[in-house]
């Protein structure tokens, strides 16, 4: 079981579908509301974020951690030109 966030850093993440997405390099927390807002993930699959850009992952999309991170959801694609998301 995780007790710190620091633990986050430097986990691979997975979608939902079993793709490798990055790293978690960084994570965004909410201090006054005491909760973990998302995870920055650089290193991204160029096939599933345009030019392999880092992207920042809501948590609440997170389904499980542990050795890796699996996710509930994640879109098909981003597209970063016009800034929507591809959906299956």
């Amino acid at each position: 079981m995780l007790t710190e966030v620091t633990e986050l850093i430097g986990l691979e993440i997975y979608t939902d579908k079993g793709y490798l997405l990055g790293t978690v390099e960084d994570v965004s927390i909410d201090v006054d509301q005491q909760v973990t807002y998302g995870l920055y993930v650089s290193k991204t699959n160029p096939l599933l974020v345009e030019d392999g850009v880092p992207v920042l992952v809501p948590f609440r999309w997170v389904k499980a951690v542990g050795d890796i991170i699996i996710m509930k959801k994640f879109p098909q694609f981003v597209s970063l030109s016009t800034g929507e998301k591809k959906t299956e």
